[in-house]
């Protein structure tokens, strides 16, 4: 067992491997556990002995005592593993949410190499780099690679809320937690404000405790700016904020950042960036790893490296919205099951067909972009529409993209299995509610916890989420759905919270999320960049993509005819990848 540690929580004892009293069980555990105090007295009373102060040491006295359903008492953010030296056996184990990565390799002798980073399995002389081209087949659809798959045919990723056991060559694998909304309970409006306000602070002031300094991500949307007025209330010393925005962007939303510091009494730093995307993109490839392409990675990591300079840790808004229903497909996939309603010979012979008369879009983040994506999708069964509403690369796309051979090579995999396993749910679950379970167990744990544990790891910087304790999720998943969504108000409960602790201008007005301006740089800085690379000899020669169709993706963007900027970046991540690690 190995372990490369950023100290948080004690910092002068908590160094791993740790043991348990006779040294016959050690553990390495990345991750913090916020209920280890209280933990850590229920133990004491039982007469156990600790030699630390650390969260790792409960960890390991809980296995002692709980066996594998240790994993149910803790509350927090965790990957670890133990090994038993009387057992001979070694259990390997993730957080409910998938906040924390796990990979390992089974190897066909039986042996076991597992870590945090493919840089660290890759080092093995055993685990070999062949490509999975399932997995790239379906990044091409998601912008990331789904678990349990990655980009390579040996190594896989332990799923969130689950936990695997080796011993004698074989694994076990097991789910040990999900989220159930089938328990719907009644509550007044003010109740449910009030219940989730609690849990929130009680979330929040839980991810207060640390022995280095903290602070807190501020974009100046919903969710971040009430996690930064809990935590101006819960702490004696005003909260240093981090808010970052970019020179060439269309839109900012620095000055609801700003507003939200002034009004809770925190200290307020903001970074203007002019990014260089070239030299920060093989750092970035580096630390993924593996083939992923959401372009707030690269905000994200900025973001990363100027709070580093003032703190350790830094508390952010990440999982309000899957959780509270706070995006525009939540109320989407909610009109769509309606639009079903209408007589198919009218959708089809009216209404698509108007769709199919607007033109493709030049900025896809425009209304008549928005509603032409809606209108081909509303009419598909729903895990197609979810699918297609989250897609890069759709079926048809990907028939002109692909050469015949690797048409071929992946004509068998189907990228909506991945979300229908959630989304058709057979349980009396809502619209609503299947779509934020396929939210919680897909583009959460896949694309935006990926994004944010590497890019903040990568310059030693803690990121803690709130929003993410199970607890209030479990909370959440039993709240109806006339509270989440009302009318076309989206995240609505959320919202009635937030109005209690900032501002209101803050709160009601459209989502903007964090664009960053790869559609600028594709016709400018980076335009040569991406030619040289995806219409390379080297890259051609893979023969997965027909080069007269990226040729035509490439000038279509630059001429401003369509935005196909989120197209070109996925090819553009994958080709690096293949160079850092394949060529």
């Amino acid at each position: 067992l190995a372990m490369r540690r950023l100290s948080i929580i004690d910092i002068a004892h908590g160094k791993q491997p740790i043991h348990n009293h006779d040294k016959s069980k050690w553990i390495v555990f990345n991750g913090e556990i916020y209920n280890f105090q209280e933990l850590k007295k229920d133990l004491e009373k039982q007469g156990d002995k600790f030699y630390t102060n650390s969260d790792t040491e409960v960890i390991l006295h809980l296995y002692e005592k709980h066996g594998a359903d240790c994993v149910q008492y803790l509350r927090g953010m965790f990957a670890f593993a133990i090994w038993d030296e009387r057992d001979q056996s070694l259990f390997i184990a993730r957080d409910r949410i998938g906040k924390k990565p796990l990979l390992y390799s089974h190897q066909p002798n039986g042996d076991l190499i597992f870590g945090s980073e493919f840089r660290a399995l890759l080092q093995h002389p055993a685990v070999s780099r062949e490509v999975d081209y399932e997995a790239i087949h379906h990044y091409l659809t998601f912008i990331c690679v789904p678990a349990p798959l990655t980009g390579f045919k040996q190594i896989r990723k332990l799923e969130p809320a689950h936990w695997l056991r080796w011993k004698n060559g074989k694994i076990e694998t097991k789910k040990y937690w999900t989220l159930d909304y089938s328990k719907k309970i009644k509550i007044s409006e003010e109740d449910a404000i009030e219940e989730t306000t609690r849990i929130l602070r009680e979330a929040t002031k839980l991810r207060l405790i640390s022995e280095v300094p903290l602070g807190a991500f501020l974009s100046g949307g919903v969710d971040s700016s009430i996690v930064v007025a809990l935590m101006a209330q819960e702490s004696e010393k005003a909260v240093k904020t981090f808010s970052i925005g970019f020179e060439e962007q269309d839109f900012s939303e620095l000055k609801y950042a700003k507003r939200v510091a002034e009004h809770v009494g925190a200290e307020y730093n903001e970074f203007i960036v002019k990014p260089h995307a070239l030299e920060i993109l093989p750092a970035l490839v580096e630390h993924y790893g593996e083939p992923y392409a959401d372009p707030s990675a690269l905000a994200t990591y900025y973001v990363s490296r100027e709070t580093r300079q003032f703190v350790t840790v830094a508390l952010n808004g990440d999982g309000g919205d899957e959780s509270f229903a706070g995006y525009d497909r939540h109320f989407a996939m909610q009109i769509s099951e309606k639009y079903h309603r209408i007589p198919r010979f009218v959708r089809k012979n009216l209404i698509e067909s108007i769709a199919l008369q607007i033109p493709a879009p030049t900025d896809f983040r425009n209304k008549m972009a928005r509603a032409k994506r809606f209108l081909e999708a509303a009419s598909l069964p729903r895990e197609e529409r979810y699918t297609r509403w989250m897609t890069n690369f759709d079926l048809q796309s990907k028939e002109r993209l692909y050469t015949q051979d690797f048409y071929n090579q992946v004509a068998g995999y189907d990228s909506v299995k991945f979300i229908a396993k959630y989304i058709n749910r057979n349980s009396g679950y809502s619209i609503l509610d299947a779509t934020l379970l396929t939210d919680i167990k897909t583009y959460l744990p896949n694309d935006l916890l990926v994004k944010v544990d590497i890019a903040s790891m990568a310059v030693s910087l803690e990121a803690r989420s709130p929003f993410l304790d199970h607890k209030l999720m479990e909370f959440a998943a039993t709240l109806p759905d006339s509270i989440k969504v009302k009318g076309r108000e989206t995240k609505y409960l959320l919202k009635k919270v937030a109005s209690r602790l900032v501002p209101r201008e803050v709160i009601y007005r459209q989502k903007m999320g964090f664009a960053v301006p790869i559609n600028h740089w594709f016709r400018g800085e980076m335009s040569k960049f991406v030619e040289e690379n995806l219409l390379s000899e080297k890259a051609v020669s893979r023969d997965l993509f027909r080069a007269d169709y990226v040729r035509n993706l490439i000038t279509e963007h630059k001429a401003d005819k369509q935005d196909n900027a989120w197209k070109l970046w996925n090819l553009l991540m994958l080709e690096l990848w293949f160079q850092r690690f394949i060529d």
